[in-house]
């Protein structure tokens, strides 16, 4: 078993980087009193457990329970026992911090001290040296912001966590006249295509059912669009990984979300997962539309 040590400065992203391990696939726990830390590597040496890694986060915000010099000394005697324990040290600098807590507006931890916020960061700095100097990594985030924050880390510590999370797909069919999916990252309007509503022996078929699409794949326009949206899909999917996303959610709408749309989701999630993406199909209207057919027909645009 693998202990990560996060600590640092106050501000400085060590909720991020927790998040960033815990998404990797790490048991985290944050703001934990150091005395507990023997405890926590005996009950995960001694028991049977899924995880690779465990992350601790301790700093400041422990209190009376925190002494810096004391939790490096402990780091360097459970290392001398054969334990696998690296420390990762997040900082910034003072006018970095500075801003993000106007930003906030949260208090530091040290301000119950009756020190100011100039005050709080320069005492953290000089208390947090004995953790600094057990550090494997001291990651700077001076300067950026969350996203960028979430690449460094990305870079630095892709190795250490567990396996890396599988990335997954969802391709969903809808129907634009009844609104946007709030948690698609793409949405593909699918409207410029043939549309088979307008053809008596196909309107009340979905695209789900073997006529309506062969009328919607087979048609040029869509076959061009396939192989230029594959191609985007091909783009985009690498760089997607590379910015730590997991799970990308593909909309395709078309007027009711019954004929066009489904068709085209089925295809694009079946090229996924011929690419081994693992990938889920719905199809949020269809159901709607299908109840619909009950009733006379409207026009469709």
């Amino acid at each position: 078993m693998k202990y990560l040590i996060v600590t640092g400065q106050s501000g400085a992203g060590k909720t991020a980087c927790v998040r960033f391990l815990e998404d990797k696939g790490s048991f985290c726990m944050d703001n934990m009193p150091p005395m507990m830390l023997p405890k926590l590597i005996e009950a995960f040496d001694t028991t049977p457990t899924k995880f690779r890694t465990v992350t601790i986060g301790i700093d400041v915000r422990s209190g009376e329970f925190f002494d810096a010099q004391a939790v490096a000394k402990m780091i360097r005697e459970l290392r001398q026992l054969g334990n696998q324990i690296e420390t990762i040290f997040m900082e910034a600098s003072d006018e970095t911090l500075l801003d993000r807590y106007k930003e906030t507006r949260r208090d530091h931890p040290l301000s119950q001290e009756g020190l100011n916020l100039t005050e709080a960061i320069m005492e953290e700095r000089t208390r947090l040296q004995p953790l600094r100097e057990t550090a494997n990594y001291v990651i700077d985030t001076t300067g950026l912001g969350s996203r960028e924050i979430k690449r460094l880390l990305n870079r630095t510590l892709k190795n250490l966590a567990d396996a890396e999370p599988p990335f997954r797909a969802e391709v969903m069919s809808f129907g634009f006249k009844r609104g946007l999916p709030r948690s698609a990252d793409l949405v593909v309007d699918v409207r410029f295509l043939p549309n088979p509503f307008y053809i008596e022996s196909l309107c009340r078929h979905s695209g789900l059912d073997e006529d309506v699409r062969t009328f919607v794949m087979e048609h040029p326009t869509t076959v061009e669009f396939m192989d230029k949206y594959r191609d985007l899909l091909s783009f985009l999917i690498p760089h997607y990984r590379d910015e730590g996303k997991h799970r990308l959610v593909i909309a395709v709408g078309c007027t009711g979300g019954a004929h066009r749309s489904v068709a085209i989701a089925e295809a694009i999630g079946a090229w996924l997962r011929d690419r081994g993406i693992e990938t889920e199909i719905n199809h949020r209207d269809l159901m709607l539309e299908q109840a619909r057919w009950n009733t006379p027909v409207e026009d469709e645009a």
